[in-house]
């Protein structure tokens, strides 16, 4: 697998200079699978169902959260700001976006143009806020690219108040044994564009970093299937690896819900 310096850069690459959520593949400006629980796959696929399952991915996440009116909330890898602005139908009194490809927030700051809502350049491991500056944190198909989640972990207790709500969604290796093989399995893996994050590893390390009612949920059964079907019959000029399902199927990896809380009283 590439080192440090050549994963960054392929990133770098795929999301800044590429733009990878300009793809058909994708569309609407989100970068995500999609939740496809309310899409009938047994017939065709429009682009308008296809940007409908990536905004109810974000419904997953943000509904874990249980935003109130009035809630400080930051999204980590937030992209183009599309869905970090879909927080901004729950009342907040300012959603943060934090990204580490300059071309990511330089295109969510154009597209903004609510007051509440801004956007920042930052690592999930190094953020660029203040202790305590956040009542909800999110991350939507970004953790199977942070290459520090320890890191991650840390700077999501730091920068959370005492009593704030933590929920990721992405798809992580399904244990430290099947992280090898799903190396193998998927070229986004066998390239570093992804890497192989057991989920237990992920679950330890909020724990270490002083979550509690830290959980993961599956939720590959609305992810997986869906999503193989768009890449089968939908615009396809990106050639996209459809290998992700299989090696679902094989159980290396999965689609993963995860959540967490700051204790009240830890912390500002």
């Amino acid at each position: 697998m590439a080192d440090i310096e050549e994963r960054t850069a392929r990133r770098q690459h795929m999301y800044g200079t590429r733009d990878l959520a300009a793809l058909p593949v994708f569309a609407g400006g989100f970068i995500n699978f999609g939740y496809w629980r309310d899409v009938d796959l047994s017939g065709p696929i429009t682009v308008e169902q296809r940007v409908a399952t990536q905004e109810a991915l974000y419904d997953v996440v943000l509904d874990a959260l249980a935003l109130r009116p009035g809630d400080r909330v930051v999204e980590v890898g937030c992209g183009h700001g599309v869905g970090t602005r879909r927080a901004l139908r729950h009342d907040p009194a300012l959603v943060r976006g934090l990204d580490l490809v300059p071309e990511q927030v330089a295109r969510a700051t154009a597209a903004n143009d609510d007051p509440r809502a801004a956007f920042a350049l930052g690592a999930a491991h190094d953020m660029p806020f203040d202790d305590g500056s956040f009542d909800a944190l999110l991350s939507v198909e970004a953790a199977q690219h942070f290459e520090d989640v320890a890191g991650f972990a840390r700077e999501g207790a730091r920068v959370l108040a005492g009593g704030g709500r933590f929920a990721l969604t992405t798809f992580f290796a399904t244990s430290a044994a099947a992280a090898p093989e799903l190396v193998a399995a998927v070229e986004s893996f066998a390239t570093g564009l992804d890497l192989a994050h057991p989920v237990d590893d992920v679950l330890g390390h909020l724990r270490a970093a002083g979550f509690a009612d830290v959980a993961a949920v599956s939720i590959g059964e609305h992810v997986w299937r869906g999503l193989d079907r768009w890449l089968e019959l939908g615009p396809r000029p990106d050639h996209w690896d459809r290998a992700y399902h299989r090696a679902a199927r094989r159980g290396l990896v999965d689609y993963y819900l995860v959540t967490a809380r700051k204790p009240a009283g830890s912390g500002v």
